[in-house]
């Protein structure tokens, strides 16, 4: 290999409009952001909750570096499990309904963490053919046997486990699928795992915190407990904070801290976060206008894009896909609204599937109904 290649496909991927880029925010971390020296109402965030600048949260994290300094200094299983830590995995526990919880530094190392330590060259993992790229890596790096179905297709899933002689079988699945906005059938999988003697990882990035009594997660939208269930969500989205937690049974969590190398071989994250995020998670469970808000802003949202010539793809969820359809057009359509000053990024492939390239507009309960009336006015004008 040589970098003369590596400018050869970088031009291939500007050609085909595919070409990632960043923008730098100059602000907070809130809907209305300054970035690139620019303002802006910014419909790309998974701080589903407003909680990121929160003022509370803010005083909570000077509170922490005050009490615990910046750095863990350490990882867990050395000297950097602080008395932070250790009661936001109890906190985390009690608040999901699960018997225990462990904390990793963010979910693409807590999935990588689960797979590889349950599972091997004997064994076999199922998953969603739409799964974030931190499961199907994961499987990858586990050296099971990696069997993916349609998504969402149960029919499916059930041939590749009565077809399986695995010693372990372990099905992975989004709970809310980050570039579409539905969920993962639940209740059936879970069906289908008591049935096959499996095991199944859920992956709540975007449910808790939004789905569920008082944000519980998806295990309290469906009403479900299982001893099967490996639960892992991040904290980085809805609580505001950053890291990724996984709950489920006594010996599961135990095994995890003996053998999942992406917990072992890192410094913990800083105490002050854990500080912080045990206040947030007292605002998720106990401020449900937040939620409230939220979902009277994708009724409006979905009402306001009726009539347009582009498709949202069936959401409930703050994550509300809009179909463009082509590359460039749906890059084109981002800019002329960040020239608008509207924020709504372009996905494309291959994140996701070819021919359905799409702006993925994110709402969050600190956007006020003028500001979904603006991008709704926006959108009508440009289609």
């Amino acid at each position: 290999m040589s970098f003369s290649e590596l400018a050869i496909q970088l031009n291939e991927l500007e050609t085909q409009g595919l070409k990632r880029s960043r923008r730098i925010v100059e602000s907070t971390h809130t809907v209305h952001v300054i970035a690139d020296g620019s303002k802006f109402v910014a419909f790309c965030s998974n701080d589903y909750l407003g909680l990121a600048a929160h003022p509370e949260l803010v005083g909570m994290a000077r509170e922490g570096a005050e009490r615990y300094g910046v750095g863990a200094g350490a990882s867990h299983l050395v000297l950097g499990h602080n008395a932070a830590h250790h009661a936001l995995e109890g906190a985390l526990a009690r608040f999901v309904g699960l018997p225990r919880a462990l904390l990793f530094s963010n979910g693409y190392m807590a999935n990588i963490g689960v797979v590889t330590a349950l599972v091997g060259r004997d064994d076999a993992v199922f998953a969603d053919k739409l799964n974030h790229a931190s499961l199907n890596d994961a499987a990858l790096l586990s050296r099971a046997g990696f069997r993916r179905y349609a998504h969402l297709d149960l029919d499916a899933l059930e041939r590749l486990l009565a077809a399986s002689r695995a010693r372990r079988k372990l099905v992975v699945t989004d709970a809310v699928f980050s570039m579409d906005g539905d969920l993962a059938p639940v209740p059936g999988l879970l069906a289908l795992c008591e049935r096959f003697d499996a095991v199944l990882l859920l992956d709540d990035a975007h449910g808790f915190g939004v789905l569920g009594r008082n944000g519980r997660g998806v295990l309290s939208h469906f009403e479900l407990a299982s001893p099967r269930v490996i639960y892992m969500a991040t904290l980085g989205k809805a609580a505001g904070v950053f890291g990724a937690f996984v709950a489920g049974a006594q010996d599961l969590v135990e095994t995890l801290m003996q053998r999942a190398r992406s917990y072992i071989y890192t410094t913990a994250t800083p105490p002050l976060l854990s500080h912080v995020l045990l206040a947030s998670l007292r605002m998720i469970e106990r401020e449900q206008e937040r939620r409230d808000h939220l979902v009277r802003l994708i009724r409006q949202l979905k009402e306001g894009l009726a009539g347009t010539r582009w498709r949202l793809m069936p959401s409930n969820t703050p994550i509300q896909p809009l179909i463009i359809g082509t590359n460039a057009e749906a890059a084109s359509l981002s800019e002329q609204l960040a020239s608008r000053g509207l924020l709504v990024p372009a996905i494309r492939p291959p994140t996701v599937p070819r021919g359905t390239a799409r702006l993925r507009i994110s709402l969050s309960a600190a956007h006020s109904e003028s500001d979904v009336a603006r991008l709704i006015a926006a959108l009508n004008e440009l289609q």
